[in-house]
């Protein structure tokens, strides 16, 4: 079998990761590991379980520190030892549980955290511009693929793809650069989960990067322009997605073959 090389690409990666390796103890969860996203690319990462997607999307996202590993974000070199670093340089992560608190608003979900408050009281008497939270949740949702019915509505009286909608406007809305989706379709129907990659696809065309966490190759090659995979805590392979095919991919991650491409 061919190796399937990745497209060519004018742009610098917003983000680019080498040789990151984790351990937990005797256990070897990443072992160099290597990956980049371009601007405005949806890049996938598959790979089985225990090929050590979880640890390495949980370190881009701050909250696992890598043993080794050099991080670039625009070029420059950066640090990825906490969340805070993490969401500073612009990347935003969107759980599989979402975070969001059910008993909440739309508007309280979007803003938690980052109210935009007003005074004259200081700290937590501070009164909320709940005219420009609604103005600017509604921008921002309006920019996506899936209809919230209203924004006072209680986040556990939505469906699941408008919850996703929820938690990746978040990272809209306060500007993020790159977005990570862990398993944004899981538990969705047929009609959801084709509104979530129609909303993955149009924040890629407003030049959002996203990497998105996948188990569900149908769902990969609707969306992605090239998937990478991992394989017991190694890269096997990275396919430019309109070059290759579903078994190739699934061959790389069962181990049939390793596709290095342009590692």
């Amino acid at each position: 079998m061919t190796a399937v090389t990745e497209p060519a690409r004018t742009r610098a990666p917003v983000l680019q990761v080498t040789g990151v390796r984790k351990s937990y103890g005797p256990v070897e969860a990443l072992r160099g590991v290597d990956l980049d996203v371009a601007p405005g690319e949806v890049a996938a990462l598959v790979g089985d379980n225990g090929a050590g997607k979880s640890t390495l999307v949980k370190i881009l996202a701050g909250s696992v520190r890598a043993d080794e590993g050099h991080f670039e974000f625009d070029g420059h070199p950066v640090r990825l030892g906490n969340p805070s670093a993490s969401a500073a340089l612009g990347i935003a992560t969107v759980y599989q549980d979402l975070g969001l608190c059910e008993n909440l608003d739309v508007v309280a979900n979007l803003f938690l955290g980052r109210e935009n408050a007003a005074g004259p009281l200081p700290g937590p008497l501070r009164r909320l511009r709940e005219p420009r939270m609604q103005q600017l949740a509604q921008q921002t949702l309006d920019g996506l693929s899936i209809r919230i019915p209203s924004l006072t509505a209680q986040v556990a009286t939505l469906s699941g793809g408008q919850r996703q909608a929820v938690a990746v406007g978040r990272a809209v809305l306060w500007g993020s650069r790159l977005a990570l989706l862990d398993e944004p379709t899981a538990a969705l129907g047929v009609e959801q989960t084709a509104q979530v990659l129609r909303m993955i696809r149009d924040l890629a065309a407003r030049g959002l990067s996203i990497l998105v966490i996948s188990h569900s190759l149908p769902d990969v090659f609707a969306v992605a322009d090239r998937i990478w995979v991992l394989r017991l805590g190694t890269n096997a392979g990275v396919f430019d997605r309109r070059r290759t095919t579903p078994e190739e991919v699934v061959s790389a991650i069962t181990g049939g073959t390793t596709l290095r491409g342009a590692m």
